[in-house]
């Protein structure tokens, strides 16, 4: 007798898509990667796949919103949950470095900075990336100057690491690294 397997509700199914998508289109890109290769991950149809999200851009922004709410995320625990008698932007940048530690996550983000391209996809990013900015500006009560800077270093250490350049003992890397993050301790 063969054993049962438990059917997943439509939601369910959902997430699993978005997970085999958010991997594929940070490898690929939104152009670059195939919905036959996202359902083949998913373990299921083509069409079953078109049934929930309509088109690739749709299941494509699913991705990118899923990539920001993680960073949001990250940076909520951080705020709510780190250390208090930890500066709030030593804590924000460790999470941030959490990130993008996350190879997959680094590239989805610098996936959908790319498809900016496409209006649709520009204004997820452009709201994801602005919830952000209020996230760390209203922890933080930077000015508007220092929180150019912070968000600035953030974007530095973006390409720095897909590059892999984190841990390069490059007398250049070094500058650039510690002038974001300081001194290792």
């Amino acid at each position: 007798m063969s054993a049962a397997v438990a059917r997943l509700t439509a939601d369910e199914r959902r997430e699993e898509i978005i997970l085999a998508a958010f991997a594929e289109f940070a490898d690929t890109g939104l152009e670059g990667t195939s919905t036959e290769t996202i359902a083949r991950r998913a373990g299921i149809s083509q069409p079953y796949l078109f049934r929930l999200f309509g088109t690739k851009k749709e299941l494509f922004l699913a991705a990118v919103e899923r990539c920001l709410e993680e960073s949001h995320e990250g940076f909520r625990r951080a705020i709510d949950e780190g250390d208090p008698e930890q500066d709030v932007l030593e804590r924000l940048a460790k999470a941030y470095m959490e990130v993008i530690g996350d190879r997959r996550r680094l590239r989805m983000q610098m996936q959908a900075y790319a498809a900016c391209y496409d209006p649709d996809v520009r204004r997820v990013v452009r709201r994801g990336f602005g919830r952000l900015v209020e996230q760390i500006r209203a922890a933080s009560k930077l000015p508007p100057d220092r929180l150019a800077s912070f968000i600035g270093q953030g974007m530095l250490l973006n390409v720095m690491a897909s590059m892999d350049l984190l841990e390069s003992d490059e007398p250049w890397v070094v500058q650039l690294r510690e002038g974001c993050i300081g001194k290792p301790s």
